[in-house]
C-alpha cells in the first residue's frame, strides 16, 4: 500500500514538474510574441558613402550560428559611425578582432544586419553586385537554409569581381535578363515582410565613394508591390524563355 502511494506521489510530482516547465515555456513564448506585436515597424534611411569599419564580427557571428542579434535585425536607429558595441550580436567578437579598421557602426554594417536578419526567404533584385561582405552575407543565408533568389543584369554579372558567379556556384538560384534594356532595379525583400530599396548598387565603389541612399521599411503594401514585381520578373527571366541570339544592348 505504501509503495503504491509513493509511486502515485512520484508520478504526481513528475506531472507537476512537466506542467510547470510547459507553463514557463508558454509564458516565455507569449511574452516574445507580445514584444513582436508591440515593436514599431522598422523604418530607416541609410546614406552612403559609408565609413569604412570592420564587419567581420557580424559575418562570423552569423557563420557560427549566432542569429540572436542579427536575426532580429537592428531594433533602434543609430547614426552610422556611432560607437561600437552597436554592431548587433557581433559586438563581443569585434572587441577580439585585431584588424586596424574602426569597429563602430556604419551604413554598411547596418545594411548587413538587415540582410542577415532573414530567416525564411530573401529576394534580391540588383543591377550590379560585387561587394564581398554583402556577397558573404547572402551566401551565409543560403547555407543556413534561407530560400535565396537573385535577379540581376546579364552584362554586369559577367564583370570581374561580380559576386553572382560565386552565389550560383553555391547553389543559389539566379536569373538574368536578355532584353535590350538593363535590369536596373535595386531592392531586396526580407522574409516577405521588410523592403530594402534605394539608389545603391551593392558594389564597393558605390558603398565607399558614391552619394547613395537605402530605405528600409516594414510596410505590407510596399512589400506586396515589390514582391509582385520580383515574381513577375522572375517568371519573365525563366531560362526556358531564353533565346540563342539575344538582342544587343
Amino acid at each position: 500500500m505504501w509503495q503504491l502511494r509513493w509511486q502515485t506521489l512520484g508520478l504526481t510530482a513528475v506531472s507537476v514538474g512537466l506542467a510547470l516547465e510547459t507553463l514557463g515555456f508558454l509564458v516565455g513564448w507569449l511574452r516574445q510574441q507580445r514584444r513582436r506585436r508591440h515593436r514599431p515597424p522598422r523604418r530607416e534611411v541609410l546614406f552612403f558613402p559609408s565609413q569604412v569599419t570592420c564587419t567581420e564580427a557580424l559575418l562570423q557571428a552569423q557563420r557560427q550560428g549566432g542569429p540572436s542579434g542579427a536575426a532580429a535585425g537592428p531594433e533602434v536607429r543609430r547614426s552610422p559611425g556611432a560607437a561600437a558595441g552597436a554592431a548587433g550580436s557581433g559586438a563581443g567578437a569585434a572587441s577580439n578582432c585585431l584588424c586596424p579598421l574602426p569597429h563602430g557602426e556604419s551604413s554598411l554594417s547596418r545594411l548587413l544586419q538587415y540582410v542577415l536578419s532573414a530567416r525564411s526567404s530573401f529576394e534580391l533584385c540588383l543591377f550590379a553586385f560585387s561587394n564581398p561582405q554583402l556577397g558573404r552575407a547572402v551566401h551565409l543565408l543560403h547555407q543556413q537554409g534561407v530560400r535565396v533568389r537573385v535577379v540581376t543584369d546579364c552584362d554586369y554579372m559577367a564583370l570581374n569581381g561580380s559576386q553572382i558567379g560565386r552565389l550560383r556556384k553555391a547553389g543559389i538560384q539566379v536569373r538574368h535578363d536578355q532584353g535590350a534594356g538593363y535590369m536596373h532595379h535595386k531592392f531586396a525583400i526580407v522574409d516577405k515582410k521588410m523592403l530594402i530599396t534605394g539608389s545603391l548598387n551593392w558594389t564597393t565603389q558605390a558603398i565607399q565613394n558614391n552619394r547613395e541612399n537605402v530605405l528600409i521599411v516594414e510596410d505590407e503594401e510596399y512589400v506586396r508591390l515589390f514582391l509582385e514585381e520580383f515574381e513577375r520578373i522572375w517568371e519573365e527571366f525563366n531560362p526556358v524563355n531564353y533565346t540563342f541570339f539575344p538582342q544587343r544592348k
